[in-house]
């Protein structure tokens, strides 16, 4: 029992890491270079799956466009020169986190409007209940007083 728990959870726990697709024959001899590709291809796109990076994806494309970074780095390319060199032939879509510019002001707000429009809503919905209540007048303190010196005993 305790070997299949622990199995289980050997399962869980490598389930959870991000996956890779970089095939050996793609890394780069030179570790930082290799960290800054993967760096910049987790920030990338595939245009083939759509909701993965091109580090993570199998989809040729994804292996070309790995290729291309490794390229463009061993290249002498600055990191922001080869995600530029990317957004120019592919469009800014290949980015995962697109930049705040003003043609997607409205993406990077809308989380924002929504909850402020939610919250103005929920203040205005909790101020319409509130049922406005004057204080009683001297005529209506004494026929209350009145009312409750009259009602049974069995009632309260």
């Amino acid at each position: 029992m305790r070997i299949a728990a622990a199995a289980l959870g050997l399962a869980l726990a490598v389930s959870a890491l991000p996956a890779a697709a970089v095939e050996p024959g793609e890394v780069l001899p030179d570790p930082a270079l290799e960290r800054r590709a993967r760096a910049i291809s987790a920030d990338l796109r595939c245009l083939v799956c759509q909701n993965q990076s091109i580090d993570e994806s199998d989809a040729p494309l994804a292996k070309d466009l790995r290729l291309l970074v490794r390229e463009r780095l061993k290249a002498g390319d600055s990191d922001e020169a080869v995600r530029e060199f990317v957004v120019r032939r592919y469009g800014e879509f290949v980015l995962l986190r697109p930049r705040f510019a003003l043609h997607t002001a409205l993406l990077w707000l809308a989380p924002a409007i929504v909850l402020a429009l939610g919250a103005l809503g929920l203040l205005l919905a909790l101020n319409r209940r509130k049922p406005e209540t004057a204080p009683l007048s001297a005529e209506e303190r004494a026929r209350l007083a009145k009312l409750l010196d009259d009602r049974p005993a069995a009632e309260g």
